[in-house]
This record gives structure tokens, sequence and C-alpha cells, in this order.
């Protein structure tokens, strides 16, 4: 039996969710980028995830959430997932550009989006947002003038960011809305042996603490709860190709907040891959106006 599509209503405030979720998580990686210098990646993404599972937990009320033997393996998953994922992001942020790093990320959500196409359509706006990808890497250079070490990183990002977009909608499911709380909290412990000594440092100046609370607010708090909400009504290909802004927002916010310049055929990119964004929005409402009208 075929699962009912949103509604149009539905369908919208998954789409501005995640655009919101992606300007945010960018915005606070580059941010995030200017404490590495004073507590390392690992000690900021440990302070991040910790702060914002402090946060979410709040917000959402996370102890009214039951765990038990049904469900303890989704967050756990979940958890897990998450923590790797921003882990070796950051990791990736500390040795290449943001820009670059958000386009070898973006390999894992595009390849999602190619695999579960189901049209050709489809399969024409993921090759659009991978020919934006493609300008967005300085490939002549990628021996010299990347490190190879943030090119792996990256690409390990982007394979969590495949299999998220899979366990955020289980745990979504299982755990409703407080789901981003307890996948950060397990995040925040799987990862705090990592970083935890770089970390505390922060606590003894107060203008980094209020740096790093803006960062875990918009780095994690912020994009994982508007997500779920767009992880809970997409489907998994129309997430896929809509993340495709996600290495243009990267490289917008590496430009405004690092300096971190870009030329010309990079800004091409970004044309290249919001116009998949766009396309790819479309099609899937008029997929959508389509099966209403056959039922």
């Amino acid at each position: 039996m075929r699962a009912p599509m949103p509604s149009s209503k539905s369908l919208l405030w998954a789409i501005g969710a995640l655009i919101i979720a992606m300007i945010s998580v960018q915005a606070g990686a580059a941010f995030a980028k200017t404490l590495f210098p004073i507590i390392g990646a690992e000690g900021t993404v440990v302070l991040r995830l910790s702060l914002a599972a402090l946060m979410l937990g709040l917000a959402l009320r996370v102890w009214r959430v039951r765990i038990g033997r049904s469900n303890w393996h989704l967050a756990l998953i979940y958890g897990v997932n998450l923590g790797a994922m921003n882990f070796l992001y950051y990791l990736a942020v500390a040795r290449i550009p943001v820009g670059i790093a958000a386009a070898l990320e973006f390999t894992g959500p595009l390849a999602v989006a190619i695999f579960a196409s189901r049209s050709k359509l489809d399969l024409l706006w993921a090759a659009l947002a991978l020919a934006g990808i493609a300008l967005l890497l300085p490939v002549e250079g990628l021996g010299s003038s990347l490190d190879p070490l943030g090119v792996i990183y990256a690409l390990g990002a982007g394979l969590g960011w495949a299999l998220y977009i899979f366990t955020g909608r289980r745990a979504g499911h299982a755990f409703g809305t407080p789901a981003p709380a307890v996948g950060m909290i397990v995040a925040a412990l799987v990862t705090l042996p990592l970083g935890a000594v770089q970390a505390v440092t922060v606590f003894a100046d107060i203008h980094l603490l209020l740096l790093a609370l803006a960062v875990a607010a918009l780095s994690s708090a912020v994009p994982f709860a508007f997500e779920m909400v767009s992880l809970r009504h997409l489907p998994p290909q129309a997430y896929g190709t809509l993340t495709s802004m996600e290495p243009a927002i990267g490289a917008l916010s590496g430009l405004v907040i690092l300096r971190e310049m870009l030329p010309a055929s990079q800004w091409l990119a970004i044309g290249l891959v919001v116009l998949a964004s766009v396309g790819t929005t479309l099609t899937v409402r008029a997929r959508r106006g389509g099966e209403e009208k056959g039922t």
C-alpha cells in the first residue's frame, strides 16, 4: 500500500525547513572554524554537540521519550551516525575550505538522489547538481592545494550524511519531535572522549563561551530540528537533490564569514546547484499534483 503524499502546506514547510537548516549549519561551520586555532576541530565539535544536546534536550523535553528494548538500537545507530558525520566534517573543514568540504560531503545525498530516482527528470536535476559540484572542486590542484586527509574526511562525512537520511527518518518516526535531541545526546556522549580536554578550556573565557553557544545553536540545535521536519515529509530522492544547495551555501558562508574567495567558475557552480534545487522542488510538487489527480 502506497504511503499517502504530504499536503501542499506540509510539503512547503518541509522544503522551507530544509533551506533554513542548510543556511544555519553552514554559517555555524564557518563561525566554528574561528575556534579551531584555540581548541582545535576535535574540541570544537565536542563542545558544539554537547551544548546542542543540552539545548535540544530542554527545548524538546527529551525526558518524555520512552526508549525501550524495541527502539534503543534506533537511538544508538542514529546518534553514532550523527556524531561521526559531524566529527568528520569538522576535521575536513580544519584542512580545506568550507565550500569545498561541503561540496565533497554532498556526494552522500547526491548518491541517494541518483540511486533512489524513479524518473529521468530526477536524474537530470541530479546531473545538473553534479556538474555544479564538479565546478566547485579545484580538480587540477587536488594533489597539491588540498590536504588529502581533509578530502577523505569530507567524503567520509558524505557517507555519514547518506546514512543520516535513512536513520533520521526512522528515528523521526520512532521518537517523534524529540528525535533530534535523542540523537544529539548520543552523539555528544560517543564523541566526548575525543575532545573533552580541549573543549573545557572555553569555559574560562566568556567571549569564547558565547561564540561556542552560537556555533552550537547554528550548527546543531537549529538545523537538526528543522531537518527532522523535512525528513518526515520529503521522499529520500527529493531530500537528496534539494540539498544540492549545501555547497553553494557553504561557499557563500566561507566568503562572508571567513573571506574565502571563489573564482568565477565556482560562482557559476552556485547557479547550477541552486537551479537543480529549484527544479527538484518544482518536480516534486508537479508529481504530487499528478498523483492526487489520479486518485
